[in-house]
Protein backbone atom coordinates (compact mmCIF):
# COMPACT_ATOMS: atom_id res chain seq x y z
CA UNK A 1 0.00 0.00 0.00
CA UNK A 2 2.62 2.36 0.70
CA UNK A 3 4.13 1.96 -2.53
CA UNK A 4 1.23 3.02 -4.33
CA UNK A 5 1.00 6.25 -2.28
CA UNK A 6 4.69 7.34 -2.69
CA UNK A 7 3.99 6.80 -6.39
CA UNK A 8 0.78 9.18 -5.81
CA UNK A 9 2.82 11.62 -3.98
CA UNK A 10 5.68 11.64 -6.41
CA UNK A 11 2.78 11.93 -9.38
CA UNK A 12 1.12 14.43 -7.30
CA UNK A 13 3.85 16.92 -6.33
CA UNK A 14 5.48 16.57 -10.23
CA UNK A 15 2.09 18.06 -11.85
CA UNK A 16 2.14 20.76 -9.47
CA UNK A 17 5.70 21.76 -9.11
CA UNK A 18 7.08 20.72 -12.73
CA UNK A 19 10.53 19.54 -10.56
CA UNK A 20 13.53 19.24 -11.87
CA UNK A 21 14.65 16.62 -8.97
CA UNK A 22 12.02 14.80 -7.20
CA UNK A 23 12.04 11.61 -4.43
CA UNK A 24 9.79 10.14 -2.59
CA UNK A 25 11.24 7.97 0.05
CA UNK A 26 8.89 5.58 2.30
CA UNK A 27 10.26 5.49 5.38
CA UNK A 28 7.49 4.19 6.98
CA UNK A 29 9.06 0.69 7.82
CA UNK A 30 10.87 2.79 9.92
CA UNK A 31 8.44 3.20 12.31
CA UNK A 32 7.00 0.37 12.61
CA UNK A 33 4.98 -0.34 16.20
CA UNK A 34 5.30 3.65 16.44
CA UNK A 35 2.08 4.78 17.73
CA UNK A 36 1.75 7.62 14.87
CA UNK A 37 1.67 4.80 12.67
CA UNK A 38 -1.04 2.41 14.03
CA UNK A 39 -3.78 4.21 11.43
CA UNK A 40 -2.02 2.70 8.94
CA UNK A 41 -1.03 5.73 7.17
CA UNK A 42 2.52 6.20 5.61
CA UNK A 43 5.58 8.15 6.84
CA UNK A 44 7.71 9.77 3.59
CA UNK A 45 10.36 11.58 2.90
CA UNK A 46 10.42 14.35 0.03
CA UNK A 47 13.47 16.09 -1.91
CA UNK A 48 11.88 18.35 -4.66
CA UNK A 49 13.52 20.76 -7.02
CA UNK A 50 11.50 23.50 -8.50
CA UNK A 51 12.12 27.17 -9.80
CA UNK A 52 7.96 27.82 -8.30
CA UNK A 53 10.03 27.69 -4.59
CA UNK A 54 11.73 31.20 -5.58
CA UNK A 55 11.05 33.86 -3.05
CA UNK A 56 9.32 31.90 -0.58
CA UNK A 57 10.58 30.90 2.76
CA UNK A 58 11.01 27.20 4.00
CA UNK A 59 7.73 26.98 5.69
CA UNK A 60 6.01 29.19 2.85
CA UNK A 61 7.51 26.15 0.69
CA UNK A 62 6.86 23.21 3.03
CA UNK A 63 3.07 24.61 2.96
CA UNK A 64 3.33 24.67 -1.12
CA UNK A 65 3.58 20.96 -0.79
CA UNK A 66 1.40 20.20 2.31
CA UNK A 67 -1.67 22.09 0.26
CA UNK A 68 -0.72 20.53 -3.29
CA UNK A 69 -1.27 16.96 -1.13
CA UNK A 70 -4.37 18.12 0.19
CA UNK A 71 -6.51 14.88 1.54
CA UNK A 72 -3.27 12.89 1.41
CA UNK A 73 -2.00 14.76 4.62
CA UNK A 74 -5.23 14.03 6.29
CA UNK A 75 -5.54 10.15 5.04
CA UNK A 76 -2.65 8.94 3.73
CA UNK A 77 0.06 10.84 5.24
CA UNK A 78 1.05 10.81 8.91
CA UNK A 79 4.42 12.19 8.83
CA UNK A 80 6.24 14.31 5.99
CA UNK A 81 9.85 15.37 5.77
CA UNK A 82 10.41 17.45 3.46
CA UNK A 83 13.62 19.19 1.59
CA UNK A 84 12.15 21.87 -1.07
CA UNK A 85 14.64 23.95 -2.98
CA UNK A 86 15.32 26.08 -6.17
CA UNK A 87 17.56 24.96 -9.17
CA UNK A 88 20.09 27.28 -7.24
CA UNK A 89 20.22 25.96 -4.08
CA UNK A 90 20.26 22.22 -4.99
Amino acid sequence: MTTERAARIESILGTAFEPTKLQVKDQSHLHAGHAGAEDGRGHFAVTIVSDRFADHATIARHRMVYDALGDMMQTDIHALSIRALTEDEA
